[in-house]
């Protein structure tokens, strides 16, 4: 249900909220504009969305919504600017938005910093059988200390493969020199050798999983993605190899990874998203050797703060005329 608000003045824009934001950002939108707030902060489809968004400027959303054709159609052309709490934008129908000269913002770079910090302690968890530790203890089934007991994997003289060398890659990387691991990556573009610090470059995915004792999913979530981990990329990564996901979860073929963790062809995995969420496969729930999180790589109280002000930012320029570089079209 929409939260009752005043009518717009003349001199304020309309502006919907798809999902409950932090405290400050909603705090500064509403000190800026006229806010229609989904006040349920459930996924709301697009023909919902369209219909508790009439009339309005600005949507400001999640990574979870779908804004398709129709939705932005259906909005056009009271609506000037989608405004989307996330690095990723492949929810949004940028064709569409272009047809329609509805500007579109993202929230890159703020966040880098939050997701590295998730994804190293993803691989942390999964080598070294944190969920079967935890629960061992938790239960009251821990026997005492044995020498063999929960042997798990260690970092220093392993390498890592990082898919996908942005912002996240690279504060991954930075992060993992410090455990002594050597450093892999595929982009679409080589670094510079200033930016790589001493990673080495391969200029093909399946050459980089050949090398890949920590394999870190790290790329933008892209149609060219969907289902990039199937059965037969798996075959290439070295016996007993970690798979990290902080990227997209469709990336994954779950089929093919859970097929590998059950057989220990793959020693564990850390995810924190996921194909189809909140609804993920339920086999996941059942394998003692993946360590899952619900997609909280940006979930500090700075880092989502961080986005939503870069948004605010984003459109302020628009306002005046210019281009913010959070601007994708």
């Amino acid at each position: 249900m929409n939260a009752d608000i005043p009518s717009p003045t003349p001199q304020r824009r309309r502006v919907f909220l798809s999902r409950r934001f932090p405290t400050n950002v909603e705090q500064r939108i509403a000190s800026r504009y006229d806010a229609v707030r989904n006040d349920s902060d459930i996924v709301l489809s697009a023909k919902r969305l369209a219909q508790q968004a009439q009339g309005c400027h600005y949507l400001f959303i999640s990574a979870m919504e779908n804004i398709n054709r129709f939705a932005l159609e259906s909005l056009s052309p009271a609506l000037q600017a989608v405004a989307t709490l996330s690095v990723g934008f492949n929810h949004i129908d940028m064709e569409a938005a272009r047809e329609l000269g509805i500007a579109v913002f993202y929230s890159p770079g703020v966040l880098s910093d939050a997701c590295a910090e998730v994804a190293v302690m993803l691989l942390l968890n999964a080598a070294r059988r944190a969920y079967e530790a935890d629960s061992m203890v938790r239960a009251g089934a821990w026997p005492g200390y044995a020498p063999t007991q929960l042997l798990g994997i260690g970092l220093s003289g392993r390498r890592a493969g990082i898919l996908g060398m942005g912002r996240i890659g690279q504060a991954v990387a930075q992060r993992l020199r410090a455990f002594g691991v050597e450093l892999h990556y595929h982009n679409r573009s080589r670094l510079s050798p200033a930016n790589e610090a001493g990673a080495i470059y391969h200029n093909t995915p399946e050459s980089l999983l050949s090398v890949c004792d920590f394999f870190f999913i790290c790329a933008p979530g892209t149609t060219g993605l969907t289902g990039f981990l199937n059965r037969e990329r798996i075959a290439l990564l070295p016996a007993q190899a970690i798979v990290v996901n902080v990227s997209r979860g469709d990336s994954i073929d779950d089929d093919a990874l859970i097929e590998a963790l059950q057989s220990g062809r793959i020693f564990a995995a850390g995810l924190d998203v996921f194909a189809g969420e909140p609804n993920i496969d339920p086999r996941y729930r059942e394998l003692p050797n993946v360590f899952l999180t619900p997609h909280i790589g940006s979930a500090t109280v700075d880092t989502r703060n961080a986005m939503g002000f870069l948004l605010l930012d984003g459109l302020e320029a628009f306002e005046e005329g210019m281009t913010a570089e959070n601007q994708l079209c």
